[in-house]
């Protein structure tokens, strides 16, 4: 069984990558990221998000300082590669997160869990609008599966794509049925009814 040594961030394994194909700076780093749609992956939104990520991989010996690029009028641009630690570090975080289900804990499953403290038609309400929302990203998946196709690139480089649209598919077969059972009545609930049932503390 793979030792189950997660990286802190989804981001730093992916920087990890970066540098394990050649030295780079941070900014090419992201422009990378984005046209490489691998912001779809990790979230790179905060435009000092890399630079935080560097400074952790830095701090932990993970990369080093390749060389200082001088530039005119403008601060040097650093350089970053990827030391011995760093190589040996994402092999073992590639490892531990293909073999291993993390444990993770999305905002979605928190809000199934709490349903109860508030009403079914209320929860239905949301549910339709979620399932007209996974239809949008399903839909803009599927295209890019298709565009992917028509460029002839290899599958490797699309499979977040495919367990994209995979997961999106199943999760929207599950709402679309919580939501027609909401609807029929066959899932509904009393609220008041479920706080009073709580179990002891």
């Amino acid at each position: 069984m793979i030792q189950d040594s997660r990286p802190r961030s989804p981001l730093a394994m992916v920087l990890l990558a970066l540098l394990a194909e050649e030295p780079m700076h941070a900014y090419r780093m992201q422009r990378l990221i984005k046209t490489r749609r691998k912001d779809d992956v990790v979230n790179v939104a905060r435009s000092n998000s890399i630079y935080q990520a560097i400074e952790r991989l830095l701090r932990d010996g993970l990369i080093e300082i390749h060389e200082k690029l001088a530039a005119d009028a403008a601060p040097a641009r650093i350089v970053y590669a990827l030391t011995d630690a760093g190589r040996d570090a994402l092999r073992r975080w590639m490892d531990a997160a293909l073999a291993t289900p993390a444990r993770e804990f999305p905002e979605f499953r928190a809000v199934l869990a709490v349903l109860a403290i508030t009403g079914p038609d209320l929860v239905r309400d949301r549910l339709e609008e979620r399932t007209a929302a996974l239809e949008a990203v399903l839909e803009e998946a599927e295209r890019d599966a298709a565009t992917a196709r028509e460029w002839n690139l290899a599958r490797v480089l699309m499979l977040e794509h495919e367990h994209l649209v995979t997961v999106t598919r199943a999760e929207l077969e599950w709402v679309r049925q919580v939501v027609a059972d909401l609807r029929s009545g066959a899932l509904t609930w009393d609220t008041q009814e479920m706080l009073a049932s709580r179990p002891p503390e």
